[in-house]
């Protein structure tokens, strides 16, 4: 079944450098770009991360005839793309970062535009859809008024995750569920509220739950008429409200240490629309994706995403374009499921690779169809190791492990065990190092009451983080 997204697709460009000093015409920083990364934005990111997670995805959209607009075709390698045609330029946003810190954002041709047209081939590639993302950038593709009368006719049976933006116009009637973040829906409500402040009509009961976001959700609800509201809350989860609930769920998220948000509500629209598509219910559907987006941005957010096939054959490396495997390890492990393979998981700090652990990761591998390391984070490596610890950051040890050849996706975890982060996974086998040989894993218990199995690879005592530690220490 193939997933559709539409919406409107900016030009992204990320510079990336370092400031140490200030300009002498202005006493504001100069950053020396070391780095500069395009990428499809918007809807297009979305379209672009379900398909490197491996889904059929249609990206039904308009594009300028420029330069900007040739790009993004570009960036957008691997997706089936509709677009119609605008006579404005293509969006292009450009962050300048000094290190991790944002400094600039300039837009260009960002100025708002009239309600583009949309031709039989964008109406006939939705109403193939197996599930309809929307993501709405406000660039007036949402408003139009036979795509809009297109997705409320599907509405009833087809189901269609809605990501509001401020500037774009409210969802159609019947959509599965809205997914606006907690700052976007309370500027949506108090829009409504100055909208009706003659008091010929007021949204909702009135009554406060205590909880600004069931609030906000609840005004929503009504005037949108939608089947749910998700309102995400960033590292506080998000809330749930759906018709005919007397009260709102809590949809909690894991602990994460992440830097830049940008592409959270991204990733979170499009695990939404997979796992509704796969037959789950939506609370569930709604846990797995907040699960999702955290692992998004605990991986390192876009800013870890692969380069397009575009870009690496820009480079002159198409054959490392082609060999380019998905880092999202949830819809990894569900994806080669499906497809009757062997989900292989191992866990650990990793903090110095060495011979060792390359040894042990290449034997895991290679007893079933993917193998997806559950990785320490920094906080829980300083309380298992002590306050010098880690020696690598979490992205960096990360971006180590997904660089060997037999590692298919990290999953980021903060616990002092990796039970809660296998529960999410089930893995059908999970494995340790042979220094367990003769002892029961203490994660067996768990991971058999799924059915799973744990294993144990060779063991090579000569080489250990701790020896190299060590040795380092005594070098310097």
């Amino acid at each position: 079944m193939r997933v559709v997204v539409v919406g409107d697709v900016m030009l992204d460009v990320d510079l990336s450098g370092e400031a140490t000093r200030l300009s002498p015409d202005a006493p504001v920083p100069v950053v020396d770009v070391s780095g500069v990364r395009r990428r499809a934005g918007g809807a297009g990111l979305v379209a672009r991360m379900l398909a490197q997670d491996g889904w059929p995805v249609t990206l039904v959209t308009v594009l300028g005839e420029d330069d900007a607009g040739s790009q993004l075709r570009a960036h957008l390698a691997g997706v089936r793309l509709v677009a119609g045609t605008t006579g404005y330029p293509s969006p292009v946003k450009t962050r300048v970062r000094a290190g991790s810190h944002p400094v600039v954002r300039f837009d260009q041709g960002c100025a708002k535009t009239p309600v583009p047209d949309v031709s039989p081939a964008m109406l006939r590639a939705v109403e193939k859809a197996g599930v309809i993302i929307v993501a709405d950038y406000g660039r007036g593709l949402a408003a139009n008024p036979q795509l809009r009368e297109l997705l409320a006719r599907l509405a009833p049976d087809v189901p269609i995750v809605w990501d509001p933006h401020p500037s774009g116009p409210d969802p159609v009637p019947g959509v599965a569920v809205v997914t606006p973040n907690i700052s976007e829906a309370t500027k949506a409500v108090q829009s409504i509220a100055a909208a009706q402040a003659s008091g010929a009509r007021t949204t909702g009961s009135g009554h406060s739950s205590g909880d600004q976001a069931a609030d906000v959700a609840a005004v929503l609800l009504e005037r949108w008429q939608s089947r749910a509201v998700l309102v995400t809350k960033g590292e506080e989860g998000a809330v749930l409200l759906r018709q005919g609930d007397p009260a709102a769920r809590t949809v909690p998220a894991p602990r994460v240490e992440a830097g830049d948000p940008c592409g959270a509500g991204d990733r979170l629209a499009a695990s939404l629309a997979v796992h509704l598509l796969a037959g789950r219910d939506l609370p569930e559907a709604a846990a797995l994706a907040v699960h999702d987006a955290a692992d998004f941005l605990a991986a390192g957010g876009v800013s870890a995403l692969p380069d397009t096939g575009a870009d690496e054959a820009a480079a002159g490396k198409p054959e490392r374009a082609a060999a380019r495997r998905t880092t999202e390890p949830l819809l990894l492990a569900r994806s080669v499921r499906e497809s009757g393979g062997r989900v292989v998981a191992t866990g650990g700090c990793f903090d110095l690779l060495h011979a060792g652990h390359v040894r042990s990761l290449a034997a895991a591998r290679e007893l079933g169809d993917c193998l997806i390391v559950c990785l320490n984070s920094d906080d829980s490596v300083r309380r298992l190791k002590g306050p010098e610890r880690p020696i690598i950051g979490q992205h960096d040890r990360a971006e180590l492990l997904l660089a060997m050849e037999c590692v298919d996706a990290v999953m980021v975890f903060d616990e002092d065990t990796p039970e809660a982060a296998l529960d999410r996974l089930r893995p059908d086998i999970w494995v340790k190092g042979g220094d367990y040989k003769g002892a029961r894993l203490p994660e067996a218990d768990l991971v058999e009451s799924w059915g799973g199995q744990c294993l144990t690879v060779p063991f090579h005592p000569a080489r250990s983080t701790t020896g190299l530690a060590d040795a380092l220490a005594k070098v310097s």
